[in-house]
């Protein structure tokens, strides 16, 4: 049967109309099951405590529960590989941290590409650090720092949390702008009671774990990372302030396999955006010291791709290979 040519302009336009369709409905479908969000570090880390806030969160908003799942090893490659190899449906999330943009240098024998085979879904935070002293070392400044650290050449012990870790990366980018020399003390686990201890003289520390100590007087803050000061502790300088150019802070934000819809991947970055815009939620993580960083996927997708290049001029420079 032939079909008329008025009959088949009218098919053709009725099956151009049905992609545009159909990715409204699976977007307004989604999620019709519970979400998986991946964390990489162990329950209780601020990395796990901020996906759980979201998971909450997001689990009102959608009517579908987001559960929280650590899987934890290997400095957070097992958990970014896991979701790398789930499908791309919206079902399996990784919670993204500045780890996996170290990691992306630091180890070259990775099974994928964080940067190409995790789509950046929305930023969440960015998470401060200190460079903070055992208040025996007799310096108050940053300055008077850098001084001491040149008059008594190998004397000074910088605290870090493992190889390629923020403190350690941190304080390499310091060491270097700086000119000044620091013997590298990894500790696996909670390094603070030895700077508290007086095992070793200086730290770079998320602020979340250390604000404490501070308060307390058991540790004194000399500067903070970011490019500018915080809420939380309005009399302590940045470090660019000494040493300008310099800034170092993490971030966390959520992702999803490569081939996740743009849609869902639209829908959640608006609801997770949403959440961070909540009074409540945004007291939240101010409590833990967090800056809330709201943003398009593509904001968080350059935020990835800068870091990445940023630590790993400094991995490369530093020498610094995984343990």
């Amino acid at each position: 049967m032939t079909l008329s040519r008025r009959r088949l302009l009218k098919l053709t336009a009725s099956a151009a109309t049905l992609p545009a369709v159909a990715a409204p409905a699976r977007a307004q479908t989604y999620p019709s099951r519970p979400v998986r969000i991946i964390v990489g570090f162990a329950a209780g880390t601020t990395a796990d405590i901020v996906a759980r806030l979201v998971g909450q969160w997001l689990s009102e908003r959608l009517g579908q529960s987001f559960v929280i799942e650590n899987r934890t090893g290997a400095a957070s490659n097992l958990a970014a590989e896991a979701v790398v190899r789930a499908p791309p449906d919206g079902y399996t999330l990784l919670q993204a941290t500045a780890t996996n943009a170290v990691n992306a240098t630091l180890y070259d024998n990775l099974g994928f590409s964080f940067v190409r085979d995790i789509v950046p879904v929305a930023s969440i935070d960015r998470t401060p650090d200190v460079m903070e002293i055992n208040p025996s070392l007799p310096v108050r400044t940053v300055l008077e720092f850098i001084a001491h650290a040149k008059a008594h050449p190998g004397t000074i012990n910088m605290a870090t949390t493992g190889t390629g870790g923020g403190a350690h990366l941190y304080g390499e980018l310091f060491k270097a702008m700086a000119g000044i020399d620091m013997v590298d003390v990894p500790y696996r686990g909670d390094a603070l009671p030895a700077l508290i201890g007086g095992q070793v003289q200086v730290m770079f520390a998320p602020l979340p774990q250390s604000i404490g100590y501070i308060r307390a007087g058991a540790l004194r803050a000399l500067a903070v990372t970011t490019a500018t000061r915080l809420e939380v502790l309005p009399d302590v300088p940045p470090v660019s302030d000494f040493l300008p150019g310099y800034e170092a802070s993490g971030f966390m934000g959520i992702g999803a396999p490569r081939g996740t819809p743009a849609e869902i991947v639209d829908k959640l970055n608006r609801e997770i955006n949403a959440g961070l815009a909540d009074p409540k939620l945004k007291t939240r993580l101010a409590d833990l010291g967090l800056t809330v960083l709201s943003g398009a996927p593509a904001d968080f997708g350059r935020l990835i791709a800068e870091e990445t290049q940023k630590w790993g001029k400094v991995i490369k420079a530093a020498s610094i290979k995984p343990e």
